[in-house]
C-alpha cells in the first residue's frame, strides 16, 4: 500500500510517520502532485497557522490537487480545518471540501485547548471498534462547528466537530498519532478503507 503524507512544511510529520510504521506500513513524505494522485491513501497533516499553511499549499499548487483526489484522504488537525470552506484564523479561505467555516473558541475558555478529551456520536467506518466517549488528544484554538458532514463530536465551551467526512475525504481535529491505542486503531481503520 502506498501511503503519502503531504509535505508542505506544516510541521510535526515525524510522529505521524512513526505511528504508521508501528502499524507495519511505510509512509512517504511528498509534495509531488503525480505521486500524491497515485497513492492508495493520502494523509494531510497540519500544525501551525491557517493562512501561512494555505500560502505554502498555494505556492506548490497543492491547493488545486487535494480537492481532486479520489482515494481516501485524512486531514489531521489544521489539515482538517484547511479542508473547510474558510477559517477565522488569519481570515483564510480554505480548500472548500467541507461546507463549514472554522471559528475561534470564545474567551470563556482557555485557548488553545490542549490535552485529552472525549469523542462522541461516532458515525463512520473510521471509528470501527472505537467505543463512544473514547479519549483522544487535541491541541487547537479554532474549531469546525457541527454540520451535516460531522462524524464525531467533542465538547469544549461548545460541542464541535471532532471529525468530518464527505465522500473520500475524512478530517479529524484531534491527533490520532498522539492518541494512544484509540488513535492507532483510527489510523488502522483509515488504512483499511
Amino acid at each position: 500500500m502506498k501511503i503519502i503524507i503531504i509535505d508542505y512544511g506544516a510541521g510535526n510529520i515525524q510522529s505521524i510517520m512513526f505511528a504508521i510504521k508501528r502499524l507495519g506500513f511505510e509512509a512517504i513524505l511528498s509534495h509531488d502532485a503525480d505521486e500524491i494522485r497515485n497513492a492508495d491513501k493520502v494523509i494531510f497533516p497540519g500544525v501551525g497557522e491557517a493562512s501561512s499553511a494555505m500560502t505554502k499549499l498555494r505556492a506548490t499548487g497543492l491547493d488545486k490537487v487535494i480537492p481532486t483526489l479520489k482515494q481516501p484522504v485524512l486531514g489531521i488537525c489544521l489539515g482538517m480545518q484547511l479542508m473547510c470552506h474558510s477559517s477565522e484564523e488569519g481570515n483564510t479561505e480554505g480548500l472548500g471540501i467541507f461546507d463549514l467555516d472554522v471559528v475561534k473558541f470564545s474567551n470563556a475558555v482557555k485557548v488553545p485547548q490542549i490535552g485529552w478529551n472525549q469523542i462522541s456520536n461516532l458515525k463512520s467506518e473510521l471509528f470501527t471498534n472505537i467505543p463512544e466517549k473514547s479519549h483522544i488528544y487535541l491541541v487547537h484554538s479554532f474549531y469546525a462547528p457541527i454540520g451535516v458532514e460531522t462524524i464525531a463530536t467533542s465538547e469544549y465551551d461548545v460541542e464541535y466537530s471532532a471529525a468530518l467526512q464527505k465522500d473520500n475525504f475524512y478530517g479529524v481535529q484531534f491527533h490520532p498519532e498522539k492518541s494512544s491505542e484509540v488513535g492507532s486503531e483510527i489510523l488502522q481503520n483509515f488504512l483499511n478503507l
